[in-house]
């Protein structure tokens, strides 16, 4: 009698499983925005950040870019990070202009300065776990992650880089590599490479620098178009150029922060 239980038991479980993805709606991409608020960046910054990302969404690059897929849909997030995480625009299904458009719209209505540490390892963990508790089902599955320093809160940043990745989930990077306000004394001079040794990984990944803030709002359109048209990154040029490091430390936040903690006001 248990034996029979148990077998309908995950009968059961496995037809309502079933359900739940047959009535998923299927897009090209699920697509999480992960942006770095924490205590480094300025007020200035984070309203540059907000109005880049507005500024690219209501572009004729990343509509052409929707245009492109098998589906001609996307589904989005924006959720902004520092030690915690804060949704600021939920999940929204985009298909047309004005989908666009609203979804930039939503991000512009408030900014929120904050005083948080750096915990790119949760960020990435808290994607992933929107991207498996949505109500899409996407041909691909990405995080997209900026920030202007490495990861000093959480797990190992590699680590939850390596469980992401194992979900089928891409992760793609946009080091901020700017100095200004308090992230001059936590500046990592090859902020790039520690992303694409730390923190990206996937197929298709990629990492594309920011080194000045007069190019952030081109930088994101560029890698909205590459990620939602799922074009290969061409390979950048200058200092943009990404090495790879051997054996490089992925645990370099860690270490600024024991050693630097006394310029912040609390653990």
């Amino acid at each position: 009698m248990l034996r029979a239980l148990t077998v309908l038991f995950l009968t059961a479980a496995l037809s309502l499983s079933s359900a739940g993805r047959a009535t998923a709606t299927e897009v090209d991409l699920e697509l999480v925005l992960l942006v770095d608020v924490s205590r480094s960046m300025t007020e200035r910054e984070l309203e540059i950040q907000r109005r880049g990302y507005a500024a690219a969404l209501r572009s004729d690059d990343v509509f052409a870019a929707v245009q492109t897929g098998l589906l001609q849909r996307v589904a989005l997030t924006y959720v902004e990070w520092a030690g915690t995480q804060q949704v600021i625009v939920d999940w929204r299904l985009l298909e047309t202009r004005s989908d666009l458009l609203a979804f930039a719209d939503a991000l512009t209505t408030r900014y929120d300065p904050s005083l948080r540490r750096t915990a790119i390892s949760e960020a990435l963990i808290f994607g992933a776990r929107m991207i498996e508790d949505n109500e899409f089902q996407g041909l691909r599955r990405v995080i997209d992650v900026s920030g202007d320093g490495p990861n000093n809160q959480g797990r190992p940043v590699a680590q939850a880089r390596d469980a992401v990745v194992s979900k089928s989930i891409t992760i793609n990077g946009l080091p901020l590599m700017t100095r200004e306000g308090m992230g001059s004394r936590w500046h990592l001079d090859d902020l790039d490479i520690y992303y694409k040794e730390c923190v990206t990984g996937g197929p298709g990944s990629f990492v594309i620098p920011v080194l000045d803030w007069q190019d952030f709002a081109q930088a994101v359109r560029r890698k909205l178009v590459l990620e939602i048209a799922a074009v290969p990154a061409p390979r950048p040029q200058g200092r943009a150029q990404v090495f790879r490091a051997q054996g490089y430390d992925c645990l370099i936040g860690e270490k600024m922060w024991e050693q630097r903690q006394q310029y912040w006001y609390d653990p």
